[in-house]
């Protein structure tokens, strides 16, 4: 038997309810965190500002652990 392939592993937003435009807005995605277990996104409204959701990926590539001096 196949084992199934994941085809959806990740999804981008393009758009999320704004609850101070009151309707579906696009969204900007800022880095907010770099940590350990991976980095953390915040969504914000394109029109007012407003955070609208945030996101935490496992992609731990972009956090280096430097060794003390």
């Amino acid at each position: 038997m196949r084992q199934p392939t994941d085809s959806y592993s990740e999804f981008e937003v393009s758009e999320l309810f704004c609850a101070n435009c009151k309707r579906a807005t696009p969204v900007r995605k800022r880095l907010l965190l770099v940590l350990p277990s991976g980095n953390k996104f915040d969504y914000l409204c394109s029109v007012c500002g407003n955070s609208v959701g945030s996101k935490m990926d496992d992609d731990t590539s972009a956090f280096t652990i430097l060794p003390p001096k």
